[in-house]
């Protein structure tokens, strides 16, 4: 009996309408732990290379990890990968909420999409079974209503909708797939190829349960984390929301004002986490047997009214939508956030694309005749909102940007490149790489692009930093903390450990607030428990830095066969400029030492000078299949 996992994945192929059931060995399952791992074991045989990503060779992969679905907080995550419509490379989005759970109580744990539908179709799983169904009544219609529609269809108000909005079904390049009308898989483009497939949502039920090897060991585990969790670092999430920390990143010179020109901005305090909590918050909401209940739910009236079903903004929302913007307008944010959950966008994809235009339109590349007489003045919050919505409908000059700002620049011209802060083409998250330097290094190294979810940030490691956080390091053989501005050899083997240990919390489905190695509720030792505890294996930090590492490789891999060198882990020239007012006034990356950085990375990490996993690292972590492949 399967400990953790179900043992079967389903594989829907949408041209044919064909449906199948796999079970894989437990040796499948131990060398990936699920996830994005196991979802590159499909994709790397399965793609073809230089495949459209908008084509029917594509291939879509929804999974979850080893936990997913156990009684303990922090487990509920689903992984989307394919090859990216946005960056060209391979795509990477995770998202939380009840979908992951309910599929997993389903009975699977994967489902691998081919082809591509004549029509508009959902996939209806349900109790170890599954069927497609019509969707041309559902194409068109808003998150919400779909999700209301299909429960109401099916009979069943616990049903779990994975979606996309009409912005996937008109294939933005920045589309993403929602799940509770709130959740995203936010990055990298992933709902415009299930649009491309025609494949409108998953809707997913089950009454089955996680099989457990040692329940009183978790039941244990899971009583500790509530009893913890006012003395952990997931605790101001709680209050605030994510939200919480933009006090701490003005102070540091960190947030991200005007497109990058600076570091701090003015209007912090009436887009803090605080704030929001003090105003328009509803309710906290959480993701499937979860203490932390760090999800915003707020409601406005006004001009910028808000239905409370489509959740609230995170930080990252806040920033690529305020301080990106110039705007200090809590309500507008808000409503550009219910908009891009409404139609399903990436928030930060988004948000980073009107500051570029707002950027454009500031130095006179755009004008009101480009924006339909609209002032996109940094500032100007009712601009913005209506920019985000032009998107969303691809309208106008939206329809340019849902392009995302790197291929609106390019069609833009007369200098507008300079104005783009993209990692392989996918706009940069709100943390900034001046004032925390291994940024720089990994946005641009990260297989699908700059992302702020794929390392621990260098405050952790500064001499300075909590003594607990330094002792989780430590763990790692990390043990010479080095200044938030330093990018020296230490820091990039600081950046690339601490890169193997988020990758396999992708891998097992965990969310990287409850089980990361600082702003952890849990520490890495009860890590290693709670993976033991579920799956029965006598597992390890060393043998999930491997399965981190596997994804990590396998993923560079896929880039590799697609023609990804080492020119496309570039740092942007805006990022090259020095920063504008606070503690990172005058600051700025200098290329030689990106440049080395990314060399000694490349090094660390096995790889050839180009970037490319060699054969013999790949050998080293039993991958000789994925060697060959690049062989060919």
């Amino acid at each position: 009996m399967p400990f953790g996992y179900a043992g079967r994945i389903l594989h829907v192929n949408l041209t044919t309408g064909k449906i199948e059931v796999e079970e894989p060995p437990e040796s499948f399952y131990r060398m990936t732990m699920g996830g994005s791992g196991m979802a590159m074991h499909y994709l790397l045989r399965m793609v073809p290379a230089h495949a459209d990503p908008l084509g029917p060779d594509n291939v879509l992969v929804l999974s979850v990890g080893v936990m997913t679905g156990a009684p303990i907080s922090g487990q509920s995550r689903v992984m989307a990968n394919a090859k990216s419509p946005l960056t060209g490379a391979i795509g990477d989005a995770q998202g939380g909420g009840f979908w992951p759970a309910e599929f997993r109580s389903a009975g699977f744990d994967a489902i691998v999409i081919t082809g591509q539908s004549p029509r508009p179709v959902y996939l209806w799983v349900h109790d170890g079974e599954a069927e497609l169904r019509d969707a041309a009544h559902l194409w068109g219609g808003v998150t919400g209503e779909t999700e209301a529609a299909l429960r109401e269809e099916l009979g069943d108000k616990k049903i779990e909708v994975l979606q996309i909005g009409p912005a996937g079904e008109k294939l933005s390049r920045m589309a993403c797939i929602i799940n509770m009308s709130n959740r995203a898989c936010g990055r990298t483009g992933m709902g415009a190829v299930m649009g491309s497939k025609k494949l409108k949502a998953v809707a997913v039920r089950g009454h089955g349960s996680v099989e457990l090897a040692d329940k009183e060991k978790l039941r244990e585990l899971a009583r500790w984390g509530a009893d913890n969790l006012e003395e952990s670092g997931v605790w101001s999430f709680r209050l605030h929301g994510t939200a919480g920390g933009i006090n701490g990143l003005q102070a540091t010179g960190a947030l991200p004002t005007r497109n990058w020109s600076s570091g701090v901005f003015e209007g912090w305090q009436k887009i803090w986490g605080q704030t929001m909590t003090e105003t328009i918050l509803k309710e906290r909401d959480t993701c499937y047997g979860c203490v932390v209940r760090c999800k915003r739910v707020v409601e406005t009236t006004g001009p910028f009214a808000t239905d409370p079903r489509y959740g609230g903004p995170e930080y990252e929302t806040i920033a690529t939508t305020g301080s990106y913007c110039g705007i200090d307008d809590l309500e507008a944010i808000s409503k550009a956030n219910e908009i891009c959950n409404k139609y399903g966008l990436d928030t930060i994809s988004c948000g980073a694309t009107v500051a570029f235009a707002m950027d454009c339109y500031e130095q006179g590349i755009l004008t009101k005749e480009d924006t339909g007489g609209i002032d996109l003045h940094f500032g100007n919050a009712a601009a913005m909102v209506q920019m985000v919505e032009m998107i969303a409908r691809r309208e106008g000059l939206g329809d340019l940007l849902a392009e995302g700002s790197y291929r609106a620049a390019q069609k833009i011209g007369k200098g507008a490149e300079d104005l783009v802060v993209t990692g392989k083409k996918q706009e940069f998250p709100a943390h900034e790489p001046r004032a925390k330097r291994s940024l720089a290094l990994i946005y641009a190294v990260n297989p699908f692009g700059a992302d702020h979810m794929s390392h621990e940030h260098d405050p952790a490691y500064a001499p300075t930093s909590d003594p607990t956080t330094l002792a989780q390091l430590s763990q790692l053989g990390l043990n010479n903390p080095q200044h938030a501005w330093d990018l020296s050899e230490e820091k990039v083997r600081y950046a690339l450990t601490t890169e193997y240990i988020y990758s396999a919390l992708d891998c097992l489905g965990t969310c990287q607030f409850v089980w990361g190695p600082t702003w952890q509720l849990y520490n890495l030792d009860q890590l290693v428990e709670a993976v033991q505890a579920i799956t029965g294996w006598r597992t390890s930090i060393y043998e999930l830095m491997l399965v981190g590492a596997r994804r990590l490789n396998m993923m560079r891999a896929f880039n590799a066969r697609e023609g990804l060198r080492a020119a496309d882990d570039y740092m942007p020239k805006k990022l090259q400029l020095p920063a504008v007012g606070g503690p990172t006034d005058g600051v700025s990356v200098k290329e030689e030492d990106f440049l080395a950085a990314r060399a000694k990375y490349y090094q660390l990490a096995g790889w050839d000078q180009e970037g490319v996993p060699t054969a013999s690292k790949l050998a080293e972590l039993n991958l000789e299949w994925v060697a060959d492949l690049l062989a060919d």
